[in-house]
């Protein structure tokens, strides 16, 4: 299955997305993915998932990788998916288990918008509710760390230390927004979350681009265009922008022809068409 790689600074962006054919992501170092439309043999290792809608181009391999990783005496994998596809997705790991004749064994864990998922204690998964036609979710991934606070950053060690002898906290959490994943939106999807535009990494779709494509039925399917990108522009604070899951009605040479002719500096060199 094709897997491009992207290296920014000490994160590696793994995956391939193509609207309607398959969507996967991978980012080694927090050891987390994003979608199982697809399931290449070298993702099998990564064992926390995060499925944001169940359309098959981001689900369908979800039955595969979970017998891959059983028949490779692997542990469970865990599943993270929107809380209404549980069920539903339940029933067809109990249907190939019939089929298969083998166990299908994962944990499955459901997710609603403004929850929380710790995966670590420096990182944090943070959902948000995206637009599409079928309930959606978008993630961001926030490095936390323990700070001094502002009020003791005066003192000296030993006066810090006494404070924390005398029971005092003296640090609190700060958070960086590290990676962000929208998934499938229209673009309300993508403003409701401001942490979308600040994280350091960000993949977004961006699956029409030509100007004949009506904006008003992209938005209606759930869809970004690329004059949404060019409108949104100044909000955009990320190191590096990712550009995927472009529709099957573009090659990849007019996808390129077209981006860089409306945005002839890929956003101040920020924006990557992944192609």
């Amino acid at each position: 299955m094709p897997v491009k790689t992207l290296v920014h600074k000490d994160l590696t962006i793994e995956g391939y997305s193509r609207a309607a054919v398959q969507t996967y992501w991978r980012i080694p170092e927090l050891k987390i993915g994003f979608d199982l439309g697809g399931q290449p043999w070298s993702f099998m290792g990564t064992s926390t998932w995060f499925v944001s809608h169940s359309h098959l181009d981001h689900l369908a391999a979800l039955p595969v990788y979970v017998a891959r990783r059983r028949m490779m005496k692997m542990e469970p994998p865990t599943i993270y998916l929107p809380a209404g596809a549980i069920e539903h997705v339940e029933k067809i790991l109990k249907l190939f288990t019939r089929l298969d004749r083998g166990r299908m064994p994962c944990h499955l864990l459901p997710i609603e918008p403004g929850q929380e998922i710790e995966l670590s204690r420096e990182h944090v998964v943070s959902i948000s509710a995206t637009q599409h036609t079928i309930p959606s979710m978008g993630f961001v991934v926030w490095e936390r760390r323990r700070k001094l606070k502002t009020e003791y950053q005066s003192l000296t060690g030993p006066q810090i230390r006494d404070l924390r002898m005398g029971g005092t906290d003296v640090t609190e959490e700060r958070r960086v927004a590290r990676f962000a994943y929208l998934g499938d939106s229209a673009p309300p999807g993508l403003d409701a979350c401001a942490a979308m535009y600040e994280a350091h990494v960000l993949i977004m779709e961006m699956t029409f681009v030509a100007p004949s494509h009506r904006k008003d039925k992209i938005h209606k399917f759930g869809h970004m265009h690329l004059d949404d990108v060019i409108e949104r522009r100044a909000k955009f604070k990320n190191e590096l922008i990712i550009a995927s899951h472009f529709s099957t009605r573009y090659n990849s040479k007019r996808i390129r022809d077209v981006v860089e002719k409306k945005i002839p500096d890929m956003l101040d060199g920020r924006l990557h068409l992944w192609l």
